[in-house]
């Protein structure tokens, strides 16, 4: 009996053979696309920043207040500055530090604006942080956070 050669060919099955790369069209959607999300997403993250920034302000004008109010509490009168916070103005009953230098600087970098007004009640001092842009008014995060 002869022998017969059996030889196999490789072919692309159907689906191979319908298989084809993305157009150059295609590509340039999905970059976009991705582009469009990661802007999108780093809008929100940087925007997110500054909200984060004038919550924290707002926390911090709070503390300072606190702060000012120990003072008073143990040399019987309000600081002429806030510096007086961090160094002891010479005062007997001084037990301080009451505050670290860096607190007295809102989350922008800014000083707090004190000033005690010899009124009554709340309206002894006014404390404030004028935002992120560090100008009086605004809105939003340059809105002005003040304590009276």
């Amino acid at each position: 009996m002869p022998m017969r050669s059996t030889v196999s060919r490789f072919t692309a099955s159907p689906a191979a053979a319908r298989a084809r790369g993305m157009s150059l069209i295609e590509i340039i959607i999905v970059i976009v696309l991705i582009g469009a999300v990661l802007t999108f997403v780093g809008s929100r993250v940087l925007g997110g920043s500054d909200r984060a920034k004038f919550n924290l302000a707002k926390s911090q004008v709070e503390t300072l207040a606190r702060k000012v109010e120990n003072f008073e509490l143990d040399v019987g009168r309000l600081p002429r500055q806030l510096d007086e916070l961090v160094s002891n103005p010479g005062e007997t009953g001084w037990l301080g530090p009451y505050a670290r230098a860096e607190e007295l600087k809102d989350p922008w970098g800014n000083p707090f604006e004190y000033s005690p007004t010899g009124g009554q009640g709340a309206a002894r001092f006014t404390l404030v942080s004028y935002g992120a842009d560090g100008k009086p008014g605004g809105d939003s995060v340059n809105q002005d956070i003040r304590y009276e």
